[in-house]
């Protein structure tokens, strides 16, 4: 079933989204302040590319290290777009009984791409 589901997923808008946010990553990983960045964003495009089967967990990382004051950047400079964004597809998808399962993939995109420091994908 999450073959099935990451196949749909890929022809009906995944495909496209991990490409952005690929390009967005390749395009930061040009400025050295902008890798540790673009690896979140890196991170984001591969569950974009396959959400069914996998999870967001969270590091061993302490409380405090960088990824605080990394997150709080992450949001002021577009983390709170991307979050918006993946929470109102997801809405959108959970007014039809289909769009229930995708609409959970959304949530859990919503979830890695507002706080991305601190947070791991996992198959």
């Amino acid at each position: 079933m999450k073959i099935i589901g990451n196949l749909i997923w890929l022809l009906l808008g995944g495909f496209a989204s991990a490409v952005g946010y690929f390009t967005a990553s390749l395009s930061l990983f040009v400025t050295i302040i902008g890798i540790p960045v673009a690896l979140q964003t890196f991170k984001i495009g591969l569950l974009c590319l396959w959400p069914f089967g996998t999870e967001v967990v969270d590091t061993d990382c302490p409380p405090f290290c960088l990824r605080v004051p990394l997150n709080i950047l992450w949001i002021i400079f577009g983390g709170l777009y991307a979050w918006l964004v993946h929470v109102v597809f997801g809405l959108l998808l959970f007014i039809t009984i289909i769009g229930i399962p995708f609409g959970k993939q959304h949530f859990k995109m919503a979830r890695l791409s507002l706080a991305p420091f601190g947070k791991d994908v996992r198959l």
